[in-house]
């Protein structure tokens, strides 16, 4: 494509978004660790508690920042540990093919895709985290390429199966959270790699403004369902939980 990607990126061989991205996941597992005193029941961290995602305090409570916050908290170090790897075998390539700032909006707008899909259909008071939804948002993405330009699908699946063991073996990961991530990555992939060359850049952000305010309008509909509720930390038979009520029950 000349000196630029199929996506209309610059070419390089910087992959600087994907270390970046890895980095801030370990160490905020490392702090989980610290806070929770335990490498396997870091879930017990205050800072786990405050940026998983869940429907109560997310759309109840206010606490939005909870759509994005769970995407970098991990369940012990083998959910880290696989997401790091996968997110390291393809953010490289796909962060080449989309350049910085499209591999950065396929990431996030995958995650949101993902956290949406948990508060529409998952139930409210279940807690769920980790990058997964986002990397599925990249296998999306993987997928559109490899059917646009015909290629040897194996690294695909590989990464499928990788993502589908872990999604499936380790506690608090969403299903959900994988299916709303990958339709939503393959769709952001689908609006930039199909926009006309013809005012490139126009279309791709036309295409990502609007699947961004189609999830928006998909939260706040859901978030009108749930009732304005009061979350704070107490302890539950001697241990530290993050509990929701209605607001005035006291």
């Amino acid at each position: 494509m000349g000196s630029r990607t199929i996506a209309g990126a610059r070419l390089s061989n910087s992959y600087i978004v994907t270390a970046t991205l890895i980095a801030v996941n370990v160490v905020l597992f490392l702090i989980t660790v610290v806070q929770a005193k335990s490498l396997f029941d870091n879930g017990a961290a205050r800072i786990e508690m405050l940026g998983e995602l869940w429907t109560y305090p997310a759309l109840g409570g206010g606490e939005w920042w909870r759509i994005f916050t769970s995407g970098f908290l991990h369940y012990g170090p083998i959910h880290i540990a696989a997401n790091a790897f996968s997110l390291w075998m393809m953010g490289r390539a796909l962060e080449q093919v989309f350049g910085k700032s499209r591999f950065l909006a396929l990431y996030f707008v995958s995650m949101f895709g993902a956290s949406a899909a948990v508060l529409l259909f998952d139930a409210p008071n279940r807690p769920s985290a980790g990058a997964s939804g986002a990397i599925f948002g990249l296998l999306g993405s993987y997928a559109v390429i490899v059917l646009k330009l015909r290629l040897n699908p194996t690294a695909l699946l590989i990464n499928l199966a990788i993502n589908a063991y872990v999604t499936f073996t380790i506690p608090q990961i969403s299903i959900l959270a994988h299916v709303g991530g990958l339709v939503t990555g393959a769709l952001v992939a689908a609006a930039i790699l199909y926009a006309p060359e013809r005012n490139r850049v126009r279309w791709q952000t036309t295409g990502l403004v609007i699947i961004t305010l189609a999830l928006v309008g998909l939260v706040a509909w859901r978030a009108g369902q749930i009732p304005s509720l009061e979350c704070d930390f107490g302890m539950v038979r001697g241990e530290l939980r993050y509990l929701c009520g209605l607001s005035g029950s006291g």
